[in-house]
């Protein structure tokens, strides 16, 4: 159930991120790909994404980025939902949406223990193969004769969201961005035929501190531009660079953050919160779902759209079984500049300006850029 009257933004028809490496996949010859986003046919790929990097941000800000600004590349691409890193690097790595690959937002139950996983922490002893056995699209290109790697930072190795996402391929772990740029250049030009995907996260974390309206995070979008600038400059004449993202952002304002904890009532019969403030699971006592979504749905109005697991494919693509039980029973995601904090469980949210997860377009709108 949901909402009469409030529109119910879905994924149909749309580009979306998991469309990207396969696109990849195609453009370099590799068969049982489709190239649906029709990249340029090329030898070499560099995949780098940038943490945040939201299409609408990039167009209110060209002027801070003017080599990004100048790129052509393919037009509505999305993240899919929830528009949160863990599921859209998750998206972005399988080829599939999170229904598929059942990374389902940045915190999560596992219905084995009835405990909430944090996707990023992966603070609960879970096998990520398990969590997540598809294989990833770099995994599948090098099976099929293609060099594929993953350049990104050095703390992030055999992580859980690394396993999750780009595992399978050699994993070059760098401590800065010259190294960064070093061994990507390095990587690709080891082999004919290549691919390499790269990660770029300080966008992303100014954007939290301090805003993505602030003057630090146009100083990072500045210095990121002119980073991939160098990059292109430096990357083999027959090597296509794809600059893309795993969502976008908005700021916050104090006056609309919902505290759950001072509306009790809407608590009863939910045995957990997850998701983040934007995009909240509500997981609720056997039969329950329905009368929980009415009295969030009552109480938040036109600020939120409040969904049961009823035909909520439309978000999250297929589900698979073993993913059902990790979607919440009922799913809130937040609409304008409002969110649904709890301050008894997520006590860090409060202290972020920056936020992103949910259903609107510019969390939603990401740049695939293409720099030949």
């Amino acid at each position: 159930m949901t909402q009469a009257g409030l529109a119910l933004p879905g994924l149909a028809g749309r580009r979306t991120i998991d469309q990207v490496m396969p696109s990849v996949a195609a453009a370099l010859g590799s068969r049982g790909f489709a190239n649906t986003l029709e990249l340029p046919e090329a030898p070499r790929y560099v995949v780098l994404l940038v943490d945040g990097l939201g299409q609408t941000l990039l167009e209110a800000h060209a002027a801070e980025a003017p080599f990004l600004a100048s790129l052509g590349g393919v037009s509505d691409v999305v993240c899919g939902v929830p528009s949160t890193t863990a599921t859209s690097l998750t998206s972005l790595g399988t080829g599939v949406s999170a229904g598929s690959h059942g990374m389902v937002g940045y915190t999560s139950r596992d219905p084995e223990t009835g405990l909430r996983l944090n996707a990023l922490r992966w603070d609960l002893p879970i096998d990520p193969v398990v969590w997540q056995p598809r294989p990833t699209v770099l995994e599948l290109l090098q099976a099929d004769g293609i060099e594929a790697s993953s350049v990104n930072d050095a703390k992030f190795v055999d992580t859980g969201l690394t396993l999750c996402s780009q595992r399978g391929v050699p994993f070059h772990g760098v401590n800065s961005v010259w190294e960064r740029l070093d061994v990507i250049v390095e990587v690709i030009e080891a082999a004919p035929r290549s691919v390499t995907y790269a990660y770029e996260s300080r966008l992303d974390h100014t954007g939290h501190a301090y805003g993505c309206g602030s003057e630090k995070w146009r100083e990072m979008l500045t210095t990121v531009d002119q980073e991939i600038a160098d990059l292109r400059a430096e990357l083999p004449n027959d090597c296509v660079l794809i600059v893309t993202a795993d969502h976008g952002m908005i700021d916050l304002p104090m006056e609309n953050r919902f505290d759950v904890n001072q509306h009790p009532a809407l608590l009863n019969d939910v045995t957990m919160l997850a998701g983040e403030a934007r995009f909240r699971h509500l997981y609720t006592r056997n039969g329950s779902a329905d009368d929980v979504a009415a009295r969030w749905a009552e109480k938040l109005g036109d600020r939120a759209v409040v969904r049961t697991q009823d035909g909520i494919e439309d978000w999250f693509g297929p589900i698979a079984p073993e993913v059902r039980g990790r979607i919440g029973d009922v799913v809130v995601a937040s609409l304008g500049d409002f969110a649904v904090f709890s301050t008894a469980d997520f006590v860090i949210e409060m202290k972020m300006t920056g936020f992103h997860g949910s259903i609107t377009e510019p969390e939603l709108r990401i740049p695939v850029l293409v720099a030949q």
